[in-house]
């Protein structure tokens, strides 16, 4: 392990460099350098992401989203995602309207608002790419197990504050890294397709870099931010 001359792309701090193997592998055998994967871990919020050059192409990416099911009809599926809506659906007054980030190839979330009585549209750059919905401002934006996603965090929290009204919220759900977290043999890494890695405090950063003026942790995985009522920030 070094300390890396590459900044974090969060809060550009140093960066130590980490070699681990391959999200997903189990074998015992000796660990060859085409098994190994390299991350940065930055030494003052704690974010955590893959080099870019070990990401999956498009393809695969998509190929292993399809295997997931996310069926909006499952009430397991309900439930997991209910812990991040009934915390968000508490900072909503009637009618307020919403886009689903990330929504997958069944926009569960998107549906469960709307059978709420909240007008909800989804996004979903494999499934539902239409960007039409991202010219419009929001009073809420969901973003659900997508953030861990993300090839540029930076950019795309900056994109999601501005899909929102001024007062409008962020319902965030991703696992976060916590200080005992054993980040080698950690379930949430062992996905291929997570490439970005967030503690409390690479949150907060990007929470007030992106123009948030309200962040409140609602568990590990949850996290609710808001925009200011009286400014947009382009």
């Amino acid at each position: 392990m070094a300390i890396e001359a590459s900044s974090c792309p969060l809060c550009k701090h140093a960066c130590l460099n980490l070699e681990l193997p391959k999200p997903g592998f189990r074998d015992r055998a000796p660990l060859s350098q085409k098994q190994l994967v390299r991350y940065r871990c930055c030494l003052s919020c704690g974010f955590i992401r893959l080099n870019p050059e070990f990401y999956l192409s498009d393809q695969e990416e998509k190929a292993h989203y399809d295997m997931h099911n996310n069926d909006p009809a499952d009430q397991r599926y309900q439930a997991f995602l209910n812990r991040l809506w009934d915390p968000l659906k508490q900072q909503l007054t009637p009618g307020a309207t919403g886009l689903d980030y990330g929504s997958g190839p069944g926009p569960a979330l998107h549906t469960m608002a709307r059978n709420d009585g909240f007008p909800c549209k989804h996004y979903d750059p494999f499934y539902h790419p239409d960007k039409s919905v991202l010219q419009t401002r929001y009073d809420f934006v969901t973003c659900s197990e997508t953030a861990e996603h993300f090839h540029d965090p930076l950019s795309e929290f900056h994109k999601i504050a501005n899909l929102l009204k001024p007062g409008g919220w962020l319902g965030l759900m991703t696992t976060r890294l916590q200080p005992h977290t054993d980040f080698a043999n950690w379930h949430y890494r062992h996905d291929p397709t997570h490439v970005s890695f967030y503690t409390d405090e690479s949150i907060q950063h990007l929470a007030k870099t992106t123009g948030f003026d309200n962040c409140q942790f609602v568990s590990n995985s949850v996290a609710l931010l808001r925009k200011p009522d009286t400014h947009f920030y382009r």
